[in-house]
């Protein structure tokens, strides 16, 4: 595996870029980010690659290679063939927004060795193997045509300081007033393997992290905000609110 010739704040970024993608990649086995090498043969494994292609803050191509394990594992599954690429999506989208706002197309399914071919072929390529002690589980590689705050130096430029926009007199908080915030309730987490998740079935019991009684959680975007009783409002479930959370605070 040779290096790339990248600058350092590339490299982190690819790095960053390779860790946010491991963070939502279905596998049950225990990787970890290894150094950032230029994609060749030694990064190709048995499995399967998704690509796709991404534009905003920083514009490029983001392919994520899974092992043939979870490959078959969606394939064979009890409720028929699964599709890896909507398994996969979230990882290859948590790797594009490291760079920013980015918007990600679809995507699609490719052998590894040709799109790692395709991506090796591009400037400044750069793959980061997911492995465990034994072998490479998962490759998230990346070829971008335009980092992000990139400098006509080739350099990445600092991040200028973000202004509030004023429009038509509103400022502040008062422009996110009528910004719909997705909120959910959550009753408890567990987890499980792939294995486990396919064997469900009708009449099977989840096992939660929270004991009966404990208050529900309330989240909004994924952040908890506040704790209640779970409640029935006219036939629907509710949450009345009894502590809210203080920021920072668990």
């Amino acid at each position: 595996m040779t290096a790339p010739t990248m600058t350092a704040p590339q490299l982190a970024l690819a790095r960053n870029a390779a860790e946010a993608a491991l963070a939502v990649l279905p596998t049950s086995r225990a990787l970890f980010a290894a150094d950032p090498v230029i994609p060749d043969a030694s990064t190709v494994i048995d499995g399967q690659a998704i690509t796709a292609r991404f534009t905003g803050a920083a514009s490029g191509e983001v392919v994520v290679v899974v092992g043939q394990d979870l490959a078959d594992a969606l394939r064979e599954s009890p409720l028929g063939e699964l599709d890896l690429t909507a398994a996969v999506r979230p990882a290859l989208e948590a790797a594009a927004r490291v760079f920013g706002p980015v918007v990600l197309d679809p995507g699609q399914l490719m052998e590894p060795e040709v799109a790692l071919s395709a991506l090796a072929a591009k400037d400044g390529a750069v793959a980061v193997p997911l492995r465990d002690e034994q072998a490479i589980g998962a490759v998230v590689a990346l070829a971008l045509s335009q980092w992000p705050g990139e400098d006509p130096a080739g350099g990445l430029a600092p991040q200028q300081p973000r202004m509030a926009a004023v429009i038509g007199g509103r400022g502040g908080l008062d422009m996110l007033h009528d910004v719909e915030m997705e909120v959910s309730a959550e009753l408890g987490r567990t987890r499980m393997s792939v294995r486990e998740l396919l064997s469900l079935i009708p009449g099977a019991i989840v096992e939660l992290d929270r004991a009966a009684g404990s208050p529900a959680d309330l989240l909004v975007n994924g952040r908890l905000i506040a704790r209640g009783e779970v409640v029935v409002v006219d036939e629907n479930f509710g949450i009345r609110i009894t502590e809210i959370v203080a920021p920072g605070a668990e």
